[in-house]
């Protein structure tokens, strides 16, 4: 029979555990660690567990330039606007990132990031952050009718890629790895990570990326493809992700054309309260 100080202790081993647990950082933002070398330079490493077939999911690599970016002491705001080029695969190997405020403004901050291997510019994006003010607010966009996140079951990603298997996916519409060609092209899906962590704008920047390239619906065939350019517009304010919290949010993916080995690919991302909280459109290159 355990004593009574047997027992405290192991109420205070539990709890101990229990807080260390709590700390513990989320796999996403453990890929995102940035360790500062000088102003507005980070050095850093890809995370195998944001992997893709050939180096890091674009959305992750999105994210880190981002975080660059949030992480310079000159930061006033929040994002508005990035657009991220994809300029050569990203090895496992540690990178350097290099930020600049390029000009700072009343209503808006311009941004260069630059991610470096070895040397060489291996992805570069340009952003734009400002303050948040209170202003006329319109928005004639509607989300698409689809039932709710409960009522849509969890996409199998057990023998999926390794980042693909961070988030929980519910495809409501065009699920990933359909055998038949889609003429639109069109997924629907409501989608959170897999081990929950409260929505912000490094996460919608990743998940601006979070949907196959559309020529694998349109063609029913995974055939060799990646972003070459992706622009995110980050509409909502910090009031509303924070509301959002963990709940899943609706991604809707579509692309409009394909020619000459590119196709482009349109991404809207909403809240369970029908606030669309950033759009995003990406250039892809495809294999014939």
């Amino acid at each position: 029979m355990l004593t009574i100080m047997q027992i405290t202790d192991w109420k205070i081993s539990m709890t101990a555990a229990t807080i260390l647990a709590e700390a513990a950082a989320h796999p996403f933002d453990e890929a995102l660690a940035l360790r500062p070398v000088g102003e507005g330079v980070y050095e850093g490493v890809p995370s195998p567990r944001y992997w893709n077939m050939a180096g890091p999911f674009g959305g992750i690599t999105a994210a880190t330039l981002l975080k660059g970016v949030l992480d310079h002491p000159a930061l006033r705001g929040r994002p508005l606007a990035q657009t991220v080029n994809f300029c050569a695969a990203i090895t496992p190997d540690p990178f350097v990132l290099k930020v600049v405020l390029e000009r700072d403004g009343k209503s808006t901050q311009h941004w260069s990031a630059r991610l470096e291997q070895a040397g060489q510019m291996a992805a570069n994006a340009t952003l734009v952050t400002g303050p948040e003010r209170e202003t006329w607010a319109h928005q004639p966009a509607q989300p698409p009718e689809v039932g709710e996140a409960s009522s849509v079951p969890v996409f199998d990603t057990a023998a999926a890629t390794a980042w693909f298997a961070q988030y929980e996916m519910r495809f409501e519409h065009g699920a990933f790895g359909q055998e038949q060609p889609s003429q639109t092209g069109l997924t629907r899906a409501w989608l959170r990570d897999r081990q929950p962590r409260a929505l912000d704008y490094l996460a919608l920047a990743s998940m601006a990326d979070a949907f196959a390239p559309r020529v694998f619906l349109m063609r029913g065939v995974r055939a060799p493809a990646a972003t070459v350019s992706l622009s995110t517009y980050f509409l909502a304010g910090q009031a509303e992700l924070s509301a959002q919290a963990t709940r899943p949010i609706l991604g809707s993916a579509q692309p409009r054309a394909a020619s000459q080995g590119f196709h482009d690919q349109t991404v809207e991302l909403w809240s369970d309260a029908k606030s669309l909280l950033a759009v995003s459109h990406q250039l892809v290159w495809f294999k014939d």
